[in-house]
């Protein structure tokens, strides 16, 4: 790690002054790291993170010590292969009574060897992730001030895991799957954890029109444009009602490409970076 990217460590609070919020997008959740280096760079400094579904990844990574130099390299070396594994049993006959589409413990195995560290005590920042309950219906925090008591690797497992495509995490008695079916980018989180200053990263999707044939693709493609619809409108709603600190919102263009797009990750840590410089220029002419 150079000088440039040294991590600045908060001094310990309850409170922390600003707050990194990472979003939660798939594939285009690389920009995180393109925003990270802007950041780096531009000597901002985050006293805290809360990271959703790709966004606790990227959070996890930061918190692990890794710069933005070595996330990069992770990011540009990463294949759909590493983290997707077809579940045969799904795609035969009878696989509707399977739980995912593709193998949970295969995405586990790339998030066990990405991260430097394995529990939320060895995170150089404040560290929360947030995944949901099928259990109750409620969101569940992992962290800082939350439950350390789950391995970080499980933790960010579970606020990744989402409907259809991975199983749900099994943690004790409950079934816990990705952070942003509730909360896809934690605004709200990051003003109740104190936050005087929030910087929000938002990778999610646009509606667009559906290529020519989307839709005979099948139940998992039609799953995709509904659950892309849900959490626009989600995402939407909080921004609009959003009443809390002075917030950074960064927004990359990409919300128009799919979370699925593994073939455009240099694109998408570009326009992470760009996005952030942007914000930050107009930032500091407001």
């Amino acid at each position: 790690m150079s000088v440039a990217e040294e991590i600045v460590l908060p001094t310990p609070a309850t409170r922390p002054r600003t707050i990194l919020v990472l979003g939660g997008g798939g594939m285009k959740g690389m920009a995180h790291i393109g925003v990270w280096r802007a950041l780096q760079e531009s000597g901002i400094r985050a006293d805290a993170i809360i990271g959703t579904s790709i966004g606790s990844l990227v959070g996890g990574m930061i918190g692990g010590g890794l710069g933005w130099r070595e996330m990069q390299e992770i990011a540009v070396a990463l294949t759909k292969d590493d983290i997707v594994k077809v579940n045969r049993r799904a795609v035969i006959f009878g696989g509707v009574r399977e739980d995912a589409v593709f193998m949970g413990d295969h995405f586990r195995r790339f998030i066990e060897r990405t991260l430097p560290i394995k529990n939320f005590s060895e995170s150089c920042i404040p560290f929360r992730v947030n995944a949901v309950s099928l259990v109750n219906g409620e969101e569940v925090w992992f962290g800082t001030g939350a439950r350390e008591d789950v391995p970080l690797p499980e933790a960010l497992y579970a606020s990744s895991a989402l409907p259809i495509y991975f199983p749900p995490a099994r943690i004790g008695d409950d079934y816990l799957v990705d952070g942003g079916i509730l909360n896809v980018l934690a605004i709200r989180s990051a003003q109740a954890w104190g936050a005087e200053r929030i910087i929000a990263v938002d990778v999610g999707s646009e509606m667009v029109p559906p290529d020519p044939g989307y839709f005979d693709r099948g139940m998992v493609a039609i799953h995709e444009r509904v659950l892309s619809l849900t959490l626009q409108v989600q995402r939407r709603t909080r921004l609009e009602s959003y009443d809390g600190p002075p917030m950074l919102y960064i927004r990359p263009k990409i919300g128009h490409l799919s979370g699925w797009d593994f073939e455009r990750t240099q694109y998408f840590l570009e326009e992470g970076y760009h996005a952030a410089r942007e914000a930050l220029t107009r930032e500091a002419a407001a």
